[in-house]
């Protein structure tokens, strides 16, 4: 396969790698973008590689909690500057509502009445009047005793660049009070689950292959390598469990007090964290980068 400037380009802003170590990472899978990153890591020449480090859309969370139920929507905008929009504000705040209200799916939302006319139609004549696409991209329902709820850089009440809910079981107060934090340290760290047990295997097993290749590559190039039973029952289940801390929320260190894990923390005020979602504007959407001097040119030889 031809491995092109422009992969190699992508490659090096995923990973941080250098232009030489990117291209024959590529070469060395076939241009396979995913394996690449996976090569690199192995290397010891590639940063943590998250997807989230592309994001590029804009637009509001918005996230409203009655009673046990809690919901974060996401509604896409072409700029940020439509998220300071009073009339994007409220339409969204509205939608938010609806969906606390009505609606389990998208579609259901899509579908649901506002002020005599469906969601859909009212965001269709929303992009009329504010001159740029908007989307009703996905939205989280969480149940549970009680759910908390918080924005992150809010643009207004209930609104802003990341939503996060929390369910919690024990006693109202406490989990009020403490949820509060929890949802702070999410909107911080972006775990990738609850908990181990909930973690999708797919990834552990891809970090697991990462891992172990990683750890016989650099015992190959060491001065004193160490035995192999060593790096199998050692090293490679040490490195797990420090991934899975970082990547779980009960696993992680609770950023209020770091000598806890946010487990530890919960069971010190007598709650247990039983859900959460944590919804961040634009995420998984990769916007494509503009190269203004080549537009320029391109429109003058036109």
């Amino acid at each position: 396969m031809s491995i092109t400037a422009a992969m190699v380009k992508e490659l090096r802003e995923l990973s941080g790698a250098g232009m030489m170590d990117a291209k024959k990472a590529l070469v060395e899978t076939e241009g396979n973008m995913e394996a690449a990153i996976d090569w690199l890591r192995t290397k010891g020449l590639a940063k943590a590689a998250k997807k989230a480090d592309r994001v590029a859309a804009e637009g509001l969370v918005g996230v409203a909690v009655s009673g046990g139920r809690g919901v974060a929507v996401e509604i896409n905008s072409e700029t940020d500057f439509v998220g300071k929009n009073v009339d994007f504000q409220n339409l969204a705040r509205e939608i938010t509502k609806i969906a606390l209200e009505t609606g389990d799916t998208i579609e259901v939302v899509k579908a649901a009445d506002l002020n005599g006319q469906t969601v859909e139609e009212a965001l269709t004549d929303a992009i009329a009047r504010i001159g740029e696409n908007l989307n009703l991209r996905r939205m989280h329902v969480l149940e549970g005793s009680t759910i908390v709820s918080y924005v992150h850089n809010a643009a207004g009440e209930g609104l802003g660049r990341i939503g996060v809910l929390v369910a919690l079981n024990g006693p109202e107060d406490k989990a009020q009070e403490i949820g509060k934090q929890f949802a702070m340290h999410i909107a911080a760290t972006a775990p990738l689950s609850l908990s181990e047990a909930t973690l999708d295997p797919v990834l552990v097993e891809r970090e697991l292959a990462v891992q172990t290749a990683k750890a016989l590559e650099e015992n190959s190039s060491s001065d004193k390598p160490k035995p192999e039973q060593v790096i199998h029952n050692n090293i490679i289940p040490g490195r797990m469990k420090k991934f899975l801390a970082e990547n779980t929320l009960l696993g992680q260190a609770f950023v209020i007090n770091p000598d806890l894990t946010v487990e530890q923390a919960a069971k010190d005020a007598g709650v247990e964290i039983t859900g959460y979602a944590r919804v961040a504007v634009g995420e998984g959407i990769e916007k494509v980068e503009e190269d203004f001097a080549a537009e320029v040119a391109k429109t003058l030889q036109g």
